[in-house]
């Protein structure tokens, strides 16, 4: 966490020359490893550090999904090919292609790495937001396609084929993604990445799509067939509200807003010190699943800043695990 203090005392990154007398990977190989690999000599304290430790977990995650939803559809794949169901390998199709959507989110955690530069002074943080916004996207178009689907299939109802087998593939479906949501959801808001718990909203949009499919089967069983268009648009309520909950979560990030109660635990904090006098302005916002924040304020003049400053700092970076660059200004 940086300290910046106002006018005259600056607390600056540590920042140390190196001797490049060692030779970087050239060629595409070489471009792929400057994008996607911070640069830094000093792995021990990347891993040190609580971004970069959250950084890790967010991509662990991630490809446990990717692994997760890979050995979901390989089951569901040998039950289409068991079945011969072209219904079937429709939605087994339909649920790779949901799980795809996890790489942007991925190659946002990996550019996240990378140190900022001239160009992207903040760094590179802001692309796990940016990939939030697709992730909405294809939780919206899931919400649609269910509707449209059960529409469909009130006016224009289909027997179903293969009853065992179709419950079979729905349970695995439902179970996976479930699971998936499950983890991404608890992992994110550890980390406080609210991409990564849209992802997860997804992965539970797509288990919810899973469980309509299982309850028509059963309702085609006992001899039911609208239960299939009548469940689906329930589901379709229920995928409307996931949606609302990960637009509203990506949207706050964009819009740089943030928990009142996170403000209101660091102006406590803050507040208890016995040399600080008033808190004029503070304000935090999120940069993927980093927090950064500004803060004014005036302190005794009788008070020792620099302890004040670095009390202060410790205070807070006990408080706000995930912040990890604050200014500091003292008026």
């Amino acid at each position: 966490m940086n300290t910046q203090t106002h006018p005259h005392d600056h607390t600056q990154p540590h920042t140390h020359g190196h001797d490049h007398d060692h030779e970087h990977p050239h060629g595409l190989r070489g471009r792929l490893l400057a994008l996607f690999s911070p640069h830094s000599h000093d792995h021990s304290d990347l891993a040190a550090d609580r971004a970069f430790a959250d950084n890790q977990a967010g991509i662990r995650t991630i490809w446990l999904a990717l692994a997760a939803l890979g050995i979901t559809s390989i089951l569901q794949l040998a039950i289409v090919f068991a079945s011969g169901s072209v219904a079937l390998l429709a939605d087994t199709a339909h649920n790779i292609g949901d799980a795809l959507n996890s790489i942007p989110l991925l190659i946002a955690f990996y550019l996240a790495r990378r140190l900022a530069t001239r160009k992207y002074t903040y760094g590179y943080g802001r692309a796990e937001d940016i990939a939030g916004i697709f992730i909405v996207l294809s939780i919206i178009v899931s919400a649609g396609i269910v509707f449209w689907e059960s529409f469909q299939r009130f006016f224009t109802p289909q027997p179903l084929a293969n009853i065992g087998w179709v419950a079979a593939a729905a349970l695995i479906g439902f179970l996976g993604n479930e699971a998936v949501a499950v983890m991404q959801i608890r992992v994110g808001n550890r980390i406080g990445s609210a991409a990564l718990v849209a992802d997860g909203l997804h992965a539970r949009t797509d288990g919810l799509t899973s469980l309509a499919v299982l309850v028509a089967a059963g309702g085609a069983w006992l001899g039911f067939p609208l239960a299939d268009p009548i469940v689906g648009l329930l589901i379709g309520v229920a995928i409307l509200v996931i949606t609302w909950d990960a637009v509203r979560r990506v949207w706050y990030r964009l819009m740089d807003a943030v928990e009142p109660a996170l403000v209101a635990q660091a102006e406590t904090a803050v507040s208890q010190h016995p040399a600080v006098q008033h808190i004029t302005r503070l304000r935090l916002r999120w940069l993927g699943h980093q927090l950064q924040g500004d803060l004014r304020l005036t302190i005794e003049s009788t008070a020792d800043r620099q302890a004040t400053l670095q009390e202060i700092r410790h205070t807070l970076a006990h408080e706000l695990p995930q912040l990890t660059d604050l200014t500091i200004e003292v008026i």
